[in-house]
């Protein structure tokens, strides 16, 4: 009954926390839109939805993820890492925080009006959790190897 609960749990918080990723990047592009038509009120509402999306969603969902991961992963921890599967799911993950604190880092970026990057560059850069994504829930439910 615990893997259940932990199970549910943990996806509700991966859901959480791709919306969130999935969002923040999207703001990023809206963000310099702004800023290249000289839109000042606009950027200043870019700044404060980002800030509090990452800070207030996206932190706490991805945290969230981790500690349920940890608790299912605790419940047969031997068992679950002889899995090639999970072992390659797990190296996913690491590219998903790599890819969440380089969302913080641009965030804090754009907060400083310190923007280096192009709006294509953000639309691109948008679409990397998509693929990410799209492994891990093949590799949860197919369970490949």
């Amino acid at each position: 009954m615990t893997y259940l609960w932990l199970k549910a749990f943990h996806l509700i918080a991966v859901v959480t926390w791709f919306a969130a990723l999935f969002y923040l990047p999207r703001l990023f592009v809206y963000h310099s839109q702004a800023l290249k038509e000289g839109d000042t009120q606009g950027v200043e509402r870019f700044k404060t939805m980002e800030r509090k999306l990452y800070r207030g969603i996206m932190n706490p969902s991805m945290v969230a993820v981790l500690l349920l991961g940890t608790g299912l992963l605790s419940l047969n921890f031997a068992g679950y890492l002889a899995q090639t599967w999970l072992q390659i799911k797990l190296g996913l993950i690491v590219l998903l925080l790599i890819y969440h604190f380089w969302c913080g880092i641009l965030q804090r970026s754009l907060a400083l009006d310190n923007n280096k990057q192009s709006e294509t560059w953000y639309r691109v850069f948008n679409e990397l959790p998509v693929f990410i994504l799209i492994f891990v829930v093949l590799l949860a439910i197919i369970k490949p190897w």
